[in-house]
């Protein structure tokens, strides 16, 4: 059946944009409200909200719907005119709230047919619901950030004198899977020394060398929910200036997470963090906002930077992740997840953010 309370929560953003009806294309988003995942690929794939309950679901006869939904299902074939079909069932004397991944070839035609009375991008009403995160989903992000916890401590076991980043990347799937994860959220990031001066770094041949920094960007995914974590370490041996970049990344962070609470803007988050860092003299060194929301997808609507116009609301889940980055030398980053509960926040990850020498 659907998920009539997230489907209830769009629904009342959409009331509030003065919007009555809907239509969602994203796969993600459509999980989201249905339990189903597909693929459409190159065919169209909808799920129409109606704010008086009569929503339609939109599939192609290729497609595989295990369960029933309790809503009308339109089903069509390569050869049929899917836009009629979709125009047909819509209220053409209200706007139509469209998501923002509609592709033109689909919606221009709508628009020629004079579907609806308008066409707005409605996004906002099913990104902002996914950004509030209900109890289930909490339970099952703490659960992807538990394995995540545990593979960091295996990670770091993978660095010894002579491996390369590729070696050392090409591991972490066996031990997200050992530890119960279904996959990986993204692509592992393993940069040592220099190479982690580039934020999205990807693994290359670059063997560790003493005194280099081990910064490992990892993240799982179970039961459909991501998680997501940095840590670095040094290898064998760390100088002072070094270390002191160290301190004052994880300062960063610590300061950032101290400030999380209900009604809090997202922008004094990433202010708290840069202000620190720009005061120890390295604030151009810091590049990127200091956080994104997470969920089923590992970057999600919404982020924790200077521009964010959102505060922060029990149940959101983002990501707190300041770094410094000295091209040609080293980079730094220390990255949590934090769920803002009713009077604070939970950090999700607990693996130690201390300075450790491996190796």
């Amino acid at each position: 059946m659907m998920r009539q309370s997230r489907v209830d929560r769009v629904l009342a953003a959409l009331k509030e944009m003065g919007l009555s009806q809907m239509l969602i294309v994203d796969p993600m988003s459509i999980y989201y409200l249905t339990g189903v995942y597909l693929e459409p690929f190159e065919r169209f794939y909808g799920l129409y909200l109606r704010a008086d309950g009569r929503h339609v679901y939109f599939l192609n006869r290729l497609f595989h719907v295990p369960q029933e939904l309790g809503i009308e299902k339109v089903w069509y074939s390569d050869t049929d005119p899917a836009a009629e079909l979709v125009a047909e069932r819509l209220d053409r004397g209200a706007v139509l709230g469209v998501d923002k991944d509609l592709r033109a070839s689909f919606l221009l035609p709508l628009i020629e047919k004079k579907a609806a009375a308008g066409f707005v991008n409605a996004s906002y009403a099913i990104d902002r619901t996914r950004g509030v995160k209900d109890e289930e989903e909490q339970r099952l992000m703490r659960e992807a950030s538990r394995i995540n916890d545990a593979a960091m401590a295996e990670f770091k076991k993978l660095i010894h004198e002579g491996v390369t980043e590729k070696e050392a990347a090409s591991q972490m799937l066996k031990i997200y899977q050992s530890l119960g994860a279904d996959g990986f959220s993204f692509e592992p990031l393993a940069a040592f020394g220099a190479n982690a001066a580039d934020p999205h770094h990807a693994p290359d041949d670059t063997a560790v060398k003493p005194g280099d920094c081990v910064l490992f960007d990892v993240g799982c995914m179970k039961d459909g929910y991501c998680s997501d974590m940095t840590r670095t370490f040094y290898y064998k041996e760390v100088s002072p200036e070094r270390r002191r970049i160290y301190e004052i990344v994880r300062a960063a962070n610590e300061r950032a997470i101290s400030l999380i609470r209900p009604g809090v803007p997202l922008r004094e988050l990433d202010r708290a963090a840069r202000d620190l860092i720009s005061e120890a003299g390295y604030g151009e060194y810091f590049t990127h906002r200091l956080g994104h929301f997470i969920g089923l997808a590992e970057h999600e609507f919404g982020d924790v930077s200077s521009a964010s116009e959102w505060k922060a609301e029990p149940g959101m889940i983002f990501s707190i992740e300041p770094g410094i980055y000295l091209p040609g030398d080293t980079g730094v980053r220390v990255e949590d997840l934090v769920l803002v509960t009713e009077d604070g926040c939970e950090v999700l990850n607990h693996y130690a953010k201390d300075l450790e020498v491996i190796g």
